[in-house]
């Protein structure tokens, strides 16, 4: 180490109580195989749920350096569930999460979800309450024999591409010229309150030739 200037040569003596500082991780394998467990453990427990849990919504991150970016979010909310067809008090007890904070910003992202939504349930099947009186939108003795149980992300989020496909430029475009429409633009817009008192003017001085 090249040390600069005229500063005290460094002498510190890190050697007390050295025992203190260092960490271990010899239960590193007895950890694995701990957390191994609880999830098989947590799997049956569940059982024919899903093991990944609830449907999630797919939602934008925050700020523009993220929001292209399609991402799982807490929950889907009232108005989504509301054009799937659903009630927010049934959609919880079919593997649905439902935030009632959550808003819909744009039509896009509202539509996403619906169609997301309407995927799950027709993939979805309800085990009745009672084993021989199944009610409406319960699923029949050969479908609930037929069921397993789902390991993995529920319906994955798949980013959708946003780059647009590669053509060949227009002759229109090629004699637009990008500077000169935002020079004019830029104009216009500074010379905008001058233009429009000119304008009013000049109709002033109409009307009065009028009288």
């Amino acid at each position: 180490m090249v040390l600069k200037h005229n500063n005290q040569l460094p002498n510190q003596h890190f050697r007390k109580e050295w025992q203190k500082n260092v960490r271990t991780w010899f239960d590193q394998a007895g950890r694995k195989k701990a957390r191994r467990t609880a999830r098989v453990q947590k799997a049956a427990r569940i059982a024919p749920r899903p093991v990944d849990g609830a449907l999630r919504p797919a939602v934008r991150c925050p700020t523009i350096r993220y929001n292209m970016k399609l991402r799982a979010g807490r929950g889907f909310t009232l108005e989504e569930i509301k054009e799937a067809g659903l009630t927010a008090k049934y959609a919880r007890t079919i593997g649905i999460a439902v935030d009632h904070r959550r808003r819909n910003k744009s039509q896009e992202s509202l539509e996403l979800n619906v169609q997301r939504l309407k995927a799950y349930q027709a993939k979805l099947i309800v085990f009745p309450l009672k084993a021989g009186k199944p009610k409406k939108g319960d699923a029949d003795a050969a479908e609930v024999a037929a069921a397993v149980q789902h390991k993995g992300a529920v319906l994955p989020i798949a980013q959708v591409a946003a780059a647009p496909e590669a053509r060949a430029i227009t002759a229109e475009e090629k004699a637009k010229n990008a500077y000169m429409t935002l020079r004019y633009a830029r104009s216009e817009k500074r010379t905008l309150g001058a233009r429009e008192k000119r304008a009013r003017e000049k109709a002033e001085e109409e009307a009065n030739k009028k009288k």
